[in-house]
């Protein structure tokens, strides 16, 4: 495996804080040139059947931004190790993703040519991007850029065979993969007509629900409209989408815009930083948790003052609260909501197997587990997904709906769900001492340890883990360290 500190003719690192990658990932142009390379991704039917089956990306798109933002970083890391490691966890990821899709064809996430196309996508949405700001890479940025696309693959799959090894031949690959594979897959579609129009408030700012369905609706749609006409015009016109009068001109003003921030102060914009920021739980002891929700309280206050001098309507009531805020009794949630925030985790409207795939790789993923750790983690949820599917699963489809989980709520805490959360326990517990600290804690759950122990020694025992983790998924409560984990988008 070609891993090591690879190196170009003039010696210039592919990898860590030298390479092409890197000068690209703090410039907040680098998320639009992300989302288009998302849409090439998933019009390609073997990663859209992918998406559509096994990704979190609808429910719980901030997680899925965060963990793939984090992933590639670490594939980026100057450390043959780190890039060796992650390598391996995606790999060990992918090779649990393989179906069918709904017309009978078989998809597999470690395919080659398939995961080939993931790097060329994200390669030519970076040149792209530099394109349409009126900065057109030379020559002789694109091919280093060009190589260090092609190690990262190799670091993926053992080499970078699939893709050419000419940039020039690289070209026709892109337009031949455009003409002739990509289509207008439901992943595509959903990432394009509804993400942004539904996207949900990151943890950090879910307390203002009203402030930000307002912005999300005039913003959604002109990242849609932007997306749209940055695509390449054959693959537009062969999955028939419209193309809004002036969105070109918006599109490229939307990049200049972008691209202004680079006169900010060096280390203001800090891509990490951000998204480490949004998806801080409220009531996280990190201090960037504490300055923001005392900005947001302020923000309430002038808001209610502002309604108390200058009102407009006969409007006296709270701010609307979504459905998805509302609990019913003490603390709790409804089945359907429930059900909905965190059983559904792939957001099909079904339980069934993805689901809790995708909540054992989000445990594995904030715990950085490497083997046997992460098997034992999946294959405890495997072994809960059967008792499920035997239990609830009562018209044979081989999944379960909401009205099959709402008839049957208690058949949930099964000794397999036991079993789940005495694996996490032992997972959490990094030091094997039978109990978890307060650093083992928040590596799980990103929050602060926040517990009335009758101890004094502030650690948290099995029994005490497992009876909250099954009083969670068992009894639906709320304000628990779950919330963050299972149910934040």
């Amino acid at each position: 495996m070609t891993t090591g500190t690879t190196t170009t003719a003039d010696e210039a690192p592919l990898f860590g804080p030298e390479s092409q990658f890197r000068a690209f990932f703090d410039d907040p142009r680098w998320a639009l040139a992300i989302i288009r390379a998302t849409v090439l991704e998933a019009a390609h039917p073997q990663i859209g059947a992918a998406l559509a089956d096994n990704s979190t990306f609808v429910a719980h798109p901030w997680r899925r931004l965060r963990n793939t933002f984090l992933s590639m970083r670490h594939m980026f890391d100057a450390d043959p190790a780190v890039r060796e490691r992650e390598a391996a966890r995606l790999n060990r990821l992918h090779a649990r993703m393989s179906g069918s899709d709904a017309r009978g064809r078989t998809y597999d996430a470690m395919d080659r040519a398939t995961r080939a196309w993931v790097v060329a996508a994200l390669f030519e949405s970076a040149v792209t991007m530099c394109r349409l700001i009126g900065q057109p890479l030379d020559q002789d940025t694109m091919e280093r850029m060009y190589a260090e696309y092609r190690a990262f693959l190799a670091a993926l799959d053992g080499d970078a065979g699939e893709l050419p090894d000419d940039l020039n031949d690289f070209w026709r690959y892109f337009d031949r993969v455009v003409e002739d594979e990509l289509e207008n897959t439901e992943a595509a579609r959903i990432i394009l007509n509804r993400l942004f129009d539904h996207l949900p408030a990151p943890a950090l700012l879910a307390g203002a629900p009203t402030l930000w369905a307002a912005g999300r609706a005039v913003v959604g749609p002109l990242l849609g409209a932007i997306t749209v006409a940055s695509l390449p015009e054959p693959y537009r016109r062969k999955a028939g989408l419209p193309e809004m009068p002036g969105a070109p001109t918006l599109m490229q003003g939307a990049y200049l815009a972008a691209g202004l921030t680079r006169f900010l102060p060096e280390g203001w914009i800090d891509a990490e930083t951000i998204i480490e920021t949004l998806s801080l739980s409220p009531d996280s002891d990190d201090p960037r948790a504490r300055t923001v929700a005392a900005l947001r309280a302020r923000m309430k206050r002038a808001s209610a003052l502002l309604r108390l001098l200058t009102p407009l309507s006969d409007e006296t009531g709270p701010d609307p609260v979504p459905a998805a805020s509302r609990i019913t009794g003490e603390g709790r949630r409804s089945a359907e909501e429930f059900f909905r925030q965190v059983l559904d985790q792939t957001g099909d409207g079904h339980l069934d197997w993805p689901d809790l795939a995708a909540m054992a790789r989000e445990m594995a993923t904030r715990l950085d587990l490497d083997e046997p750790e992460e098997t034992r983690l999946y294959d405890a949820f495997a072994a809960w997904w059967r008792e499920l599917q035997a239990t609830l699963d009562t018209d044979g489809d081989g999944r379960v709906s909401v009205d099959e989980y709402a008839a049957a709520v208690p058949s949930l805490a099964g000794p397999a769900l036991i079993r789940v959360a005495e694996v996490l326990f032992d997972a959490t517990d990094k030091d094997g001492s039978g109990t978890i600290d307060a650093d083992e804690h928040r590596a799980l759950f990103r929050t602060a340890f926040h517990r009335d122990l009758t101890t004094t020694d502030g650690t948290y025992g099995r029994s005490a883990f497992v009876g909250d983790f099954l009083s969670f998924m068992a009894g639906r409560r709320t304000n628990t360290p779950y919330d963050p984990l299972l149910a934040d988008a």
